[in-house]
């Protein structure tokens, strides 16, 4: 309830007022799908060690030529100032930087050599290559003297405990000899084979360290095992360090057998002279996920993310702490820092050079907000809500952090903060889109509670609460709104199915370009959804088509409820997630409120599912068990057994899902459209061959955006009537 009312008073001034007309603003215009592109693209701050400057990645995305760019940008910390550009990769990107602990250089991974490499820029000189890797460098990071640089590079196993050159050559041998060969065959002896949008075959994410000249680069983890993490629900940014006495590395190592269905990430630690390259585990007892570790400005204490319970991605996160030794040694129990308290870690910082306390964010009530904890459990509090906050950088030297902040009406932003609050907060630094945004209405939403099936008692934040459940849900209307019209609605059903509709911006399902149709866009966070309390995380387990379901079906009640909404032009649409329940939307009895239904990248059919998908164990947890051993767990909610019931209201779907999409695989597409088809439901199906989950390419989601608003417009026309 805290948390409710702080982020409530925050969002107050942004909420759409309820007038009956809402005028758009002089010169401003509603936004085009084509503005999507035209957004630059802010990420990755770092803040310089004395605290003065912040560095920072931006995109630009050229339409015309179907690929982007990224640069590296400079801004003073206090916002006084013009940024200005770093770097110039002339059609190639340079990405993630981070400064030397000395402050005079900044290392940064860079294509701009062809492949991935890590490049050094120092004061007035032109960037230098650093690495020269036939499997590329990737995530550089810095020992604590400057004098070492670790990074992750996918290399052959077999080669790995070979010197550095000779096996270089074998890795490039072998890659060139694959690449000439006629024969495209594809070989596998254990999963994972591939992973989201890509064959990984039998090749393994390793850790190399190299002097800071790039000299005497050497495979520290080698052997037939993954040494940073596979899957990103494991990795919270920064996943491997150096000990404060610089001589081994402490990582998020992959579990090291079962990795396809165990979650047992653990933190490692190995020598970086590699004459000791056996791994040595840190968090052996617990069996669920570790991971991120980071050491106090004083080297006494490590810090890391994880788990409680083991095959569950899903599990709320904590800040776990040890007392240890220069060379990374634990030498206390972890205590859990954020024990107490229900919010899910998403990253964390040490807050400053004073060890007391951490910096992290986390989902909360339609947001992502930075929250305070100190070390030893206590003075927790919400340090700032607003929109959706990430990429936390730090300044031991000015108690200061710099982050990115985006909302509905805005892309991420590079701002800054200080603690206590003896200056303003916070100081927007980047401003990369404030021109462009000047010429565009873009509407704020409004946060709207919809009671809900159940009742517990559970603490929200830190207070004690009894009673029933409500649904957040947002509401966005569209350019010039006139709410004595009625207008169609766009009913969209996030992924995950833990993730949440946020006050933040999306390239990808961006609400913003669906209200610029003409439509009231309605995101509701059901049940499953992330930032209400793990409880309301958990409730969606093995019930998919239960209460989650019924939640979204209040939320239709409500919607068709508006004085303002024609419940005769409601079109729905989802991705992953969201798509399983347009799928189950189609074959329930809510299919024929709906005019049209648009499924991305779906699930229909959890039987196949299982066995075609890259991360077994969320199917293995969401079922409770092995398909032969809960056939009816896999059957309950999975909408192929109830294909039939389409022919019923036959709502109109249409169906994206795309070929290197290994997560929701290709054929629950074609499964789903042939379903259809066989019962003459009016249906389309839209494939891009290159895409994985998410359509990324350029023109590519120009052509989504064309066939998802031409699909719902044909049957929801746009505009108040």
């Amino acid at each position: 309830m805290l948390l409710r009312l702080v982020v409530g008073v925050l969002f107050l001034t942004g909420l759409v007022p309820s007038a009956r007309l809402i005028a758009a603003p002089p010169d401003k215009r509603p936004m085009k799908v084509d503005d999507l592109f035209a957004f630059k693209r802010a990420a990755s701050p770092q803040v310089s060690p004395d605290g003065k400057t912040v560095v920072y990645q931006v995109t630009t995305v050229d339409l015309t030529a179907n690929k982007s760019s990224t640069a590296l940008w400079l801004a003073p910390a206090e916002g006084k100032g013009e940024p200005k550009q770093l770097t110039d990769p002339k059609g190639k990107k340079d990405m993630n930087p981070r400064w030397s602990p000395d402050g005079e250089r900044i290392l940064f991974e860079s294509t701009r050599s062809g492949t991935p490499q890590l490049w050094v820029l120092s004061a007035g000189e032109e960037p230098k290559q650093l690495t020269n890797i036939s499997t590329g460098a990737s995530s550089g990071t810095w020992s604590p003297d400057g004098t070492h640089v670790a990074f992750v590079s996918t290399v052959y196993p077999e080669f790995s405990e070979k010197p550095f050159a000779e096996a270089d050559k074998l890795n490039k041998d072998k890659d060139d000899e694959i690449e000439k060969n006629s024969v495209k065959v594809k070989t596998f002896t254990k999963l994972f084979y591939r992973h989201w949008d890509d064959y990984v075959g039998d090749k393994r994410q390793h850790l190399f360290v190299c002097k800071a000249d790039g000299k005497d680069c050497r495979n520290v983890t080698p052997g037939d095992r993954d040494a940073n993490p596979t899957s990103s629900t494991f990795s919270s940014g920064d996943d491997f360090t150096f000990t404060p006495d610089g001589k081994y590395l402490v990582f998020s190592a992959v579990p090291e057998k079962e990795e396809s269905w165990s979650t047992n990430y653990d933190l490692c630690r190995v020598s970086i002279t590699n004459k000791s390259p056996k791994w040595e585990t840190l968090t052996a007892d617990n069996k669920a996920a570790d991971g991120g570790p980071k050491f106090s400005a004083n080297g006494k204490k490590l810090a890391w993310r994880a788990q409680k319970v083991a095959g569950y991605e899903a599990d709320k996160w904590n800040i776990l702490v040890a007392d240890c030794k220069p060379d990374g040694t634990l030498t206390g129990k972890p205590f859990n820092s954020t024990a107490r308290y229900d919010v899910s870690v998403n990253e964390f910082v040490w807050n400053g050079s004073f060890d007391r306390a951490f910096l992290f964010t986390a989902d909360a009530e339609g947001a992502t907000a930075i929250f305070m904890v100190q070390v030893e459990g206590t003075g927790f509090k919400v340090e700032y809500a607003a929109g959706a906050c990430g990429s936390l950088s730090v300044s031991r030297k000015r108690d200061m952090v710099a982050f990115t902040e985006s909302a509905m009406h805005h892309p991420a932003e590079v701002k800054t903060y200080w603690w206590p609050g003896d200056k303003p907060k916070p100081v927007d630094v980047s401003r990369v889109n404030e021109k462009f945004l000047a010429e565009l209405d873009l509407g704020k939403p409004e946060s709207v509670d919809v009671p809900v099936e159940g009742a517990w008692t559970t603490r929200r934040w830190v207070m004690p609460v009894r009673g029933t459940v409500d649904m957040q849900m947002w509401i966005l209307k569209p350019p010039g709104f006139d709410g004595s019209k009625k207008w169609p609605v766009a009913f969209l059903v996030h992924g995950g199915p833990q993730g949440a509709w946020e006050n933040s911006w999306s390239f990808r399902w961006n609400p913003q370009a669906w209200a610029a149709q003409g439509y009231v866009v309605v995101m509701p966070n059901p049940r499953g959804s992330t930032g209400f309390g793990q409880k309301f995380v958990d409730e969606i387990t093995g019930d998919w088509g239960g209460k989650c379901y019924r939640d979204l079906v209040a939320g239709l009640d409500y919607v068709e409820k508006l004085p303002y909404v024609d419940k005769n032009r409601i079109g729905a649409a989802g991705g992953s997630f969201g798509g399983y329940m347009m799928n189950w939307f189609a074959v329930s009895d809510v299919a024929k409120r709906f005019k049209c239904l648009i499924t991305h990248c779906s699930v229909w059919n959890f039987e196949s599912m299982w066995g075609t998908t890259d991360e077994l164990w969320f199917d293995e947890w969401e079922h409770g068990g092995l398909p032969w051993e809960k056939p009816g767990k896999y059957a309950e909610f999975s909408p192929h057994k109830k294909a039939g019931n389409m022919a019923k209201a036959k709502t109109p779907m249409l169906i994206i899902h795309n070929d290197l999409d290994f997560r929701c695989p290709i054929g629950q597409g074609h499964e789903l459209f042939s379903a259809l088809q066989r019962q003459g439901v009016p249906s389309r199906f839209v494939n891009f061959p290159d895409e994985g989950h998410w359509v990324l390419k350029p023109k590519n989601s120009q052509h989504w955006h064309k066939e998802v608003f031409g699909w719902l417009a044909k049957y929801a026309p746009p505009g108040g009537r």
